[in-house]
C-alpha cells in the first residue's frame, strides 16, 4: 500500500520503489550467474528452448540497463539511495557482463548462425551484445570491452544499412521488426559513447517501418517481416508495440506521437474492472486466451507482457493516463513478498535457466522516464483490481494470523 503513494507514479520522477526491487534482485543475481557459466548449462540446452537461451542474457541486459537509469537518477537526487547503484551493485555488473561475453552462453546462437554468429545477421543476440557493454562501460568507467563493441557497432550498423530494407534476421528465415528498432536505439546509444556519430543511419533506418513492413489495418509495425522482400506479416502485436514505442520516441519523436496514438486506439482497454493493452487489436476476433514465450498469458485479450512492457512505453511517451493504472496494477499483481523477492513476476520466469527475467522486465519498465514535457491534467484514479486485490491480501493475511495463533494456541495445551 505504500508504494501505491510512490510521487513517481504520478510524476516524471522514478519510483522510489525501485531502489528497493533492484537491491533484491542484485542480492542473488551473482550467484546465478556463476552457476549457470561455470556449469556451461547454456550449451547443455536446445535452441528449440526459447526461455532458456534467450532469457537468461535479455535478463543481464534488462538488468543492466535498470541499474543506468538508476545511477543517473541517483546521480541527480542521492536522498534514494545510501550508497550509488554502481557502487553496491557493481559484482552485479560486472556478472551481467561476464554472461553477456561468455561464448557458451552463446551456444543456440552459434547451432543457427557458425562460428561467425558475431558478424552475421544474428540481430538479437548481437543487440544485446552491443545494449550490454554499453551500459557496463557507463556504468564501470571500465574500457576492457570498447575493441569488440567498437566492432559490433560498425558492422551491425553497416550490415542493418546495406539490407535491402533495413531488416534483419534473429535467427535464419525469422525477423522480427520488435527487435530491429530497439536495435536501431540501442546502436545510437553506443554510437555516442563511443563518439560515432550515428544520425544519417538513424535517418535512413525508418525505412524497415514504412511501407509494406506495416500492419495495413492499424498502421502499426507488423510483428513478423521477410527481411528479403520487405513485406510485413500478420496483425501488429501488443508485447512487440509496446516494447518498440519504448525505444521509438529517441530516434523519431513525430512518428513515435502516431504510433502511439495508434495503439492507443487500436489496443487500449479501459475497463471497469482492469485497464491494460490488448495483444492483439480490438475486435480482431483472434484468440482471447493463450500463452506464448513472447507474449506471457494473454487474458480476456489482455496481454500480461503487452501490458508491462506498455508501462514503460506510457511513461517515456509521457501518457500518463495510462502509465498510473498500469503501474499500479503491476504492484498488486507482482504479489511482494517479506524478502523482497516480486512472486508472480518470479513464476512467470523460468526458474531453471533465467530466474529473474521476469522481475528485471518490470524493473527495466518502471524506470523509464518521459522524452517530452508533462504538461497534460491527467486524473489519477486506481483501477477497481487494485482494491480487490488488497482486499484479497488483507484476507490472506488474517487467515494466516489466525492460523497461527490457533496453532499456538495448541501448542500451549
Amino acid at each position: 500500500m505504500y508504494d501505491l503513494r510512490d510521487p513517481g507514479l504520478q510524476t516524471n520522477q522514478i519510483p522510489s520503489f525501485t531502489y528497493r526491487w533492484h537491491t533484491t534482485i542484485t542480492k542473488d543475481f551473482v550467484s546465478w550467474v556463476n552457476d549457470r557459466i561455470d556449469f556451461q548449462r547454456a550449451s547443455k540446452l536446445t535452441t528449440d528452448n526459447v526461455s532458456g537461451t534467450e532469457w537468461p542474457m535479455f535478463s543481464a541486459v534488462l538488468y543492466l540497463w535498470s541499474t543506468e537509469t538508476l545511477q543517473e537518477n541517483w546521480e541527480v537526487n542521492p536522498n534514494f539511495s545510501r550508497e550509488a547503484p554502481n557502487i553496491y551493485a557493481r559484482e552485479a555488473i560486472e556478472a551481467a557482463a561476464k554472461l553477456i561475453v561468455d561464448p557458451d552462453n552463446a551456444s543456440w546462437v552459434k547451432a543457427h548462425w557458425g562460428s561467425d554468429y558475431l558478424h552475421k545477421e544474428n540481430l538479437f543476440y548481437r543487440m544485446l551484445f552491443i545494449a550490454g557493454l554499453t551500459s557496463y562501460q557507463k556504468l564501470t568507467g571500465n574500457s576492457q570491452y570498447e575493441e569488440v563493441l567498437v566492432d559490433q557497432v560498425t558492422s551491425l550498423s553497416k550490415e542493418l544499412d546495406e539490407s535491402p530494407y533495413g531488416l534483419l534476421d534473429d535467427y535464419p528465415g525469422e525477423c522480427y521488426p520488435v527487435d530491429i528498432l530497439p536495435a536501431i536505439a540501442v546502436l545510437n546509444r553506443a554510437g555516442k559513447l563511443l563518439g560515432m556519430d550515428q544520425s544519417d543511419f538513424i535517418n535512413r533506418s525508418i525505412r524497415a517501418f514504412e511501407d509494406e513492413r506495416l500492419d495495413s489495418s492499424t498502421g502499426l509495425p507488423a510483428y513478423i517481416a521477410n527481411s528479403k522482400t520487405g513485406y510485413g506479416y500478420g496483425p501488429a502485436r501488443g508485447v512487440g508495440i509496446s516494447y518498440m514505442l519504448i525505444w521509438a520516441p529517441e530516434l523519431w519523436p513525430n512518428v513515435a506521437q502516431n504510433w502511439y496514438s495508434n495503439y492507443e486506439e487500436y489496443f487500449w482497454n479501459e475497463g471497469s474492472i482492469i485497464s491494460g493493452f490488448f495483444e492483439f487489436p480490438q475486435n480482431s476476433g483472434m484468440n482471447s486466451f493463450f500463452f506464448d514465450v513472447d507474449a506471457g498469458p494473454v487474458i480476456s485479450q489482455y496481454g500480461v507482457a503487452a501490458s508491462a512492457f506498455g508501462i514503460g512505453a506510457s511513461k517515456v511517451n509521457n501518457q500518463l493516463q495510462h502509465f498510473y493504472p498500469l503501474a499500479t496494477e503491476a504492484i498488486v499483481a507482482s504479489w511482494p513478498l517479506p524478502d523482497g523477492t516480486l512472486l508472480l513476476p518470479r513464476l512467470l520466469s523460468n526458474l531453471a535457466d533465467a530466474p529473474y527475467i521476469g522481475e528485471s522486465a518490470l524493473l527495466f519498465t518502471m524506470t523509464r522516464q518521459s522524452l517530452y514535457p508533462s504538461n497534460n491534467q491527467v486524473k489519477y484514479q486506481l483501477p477497481y483490481i487494485v482494491y480487490l486485490s488488497l482486499v484479497l491480501y488483507c484476507g490472506l493475511g488474517l487467515i494466516i494470523l489466525r492460523s497461527s495463533i490457533k496453532l499456538v494456541q495448541s501448542l500451549k495445551k
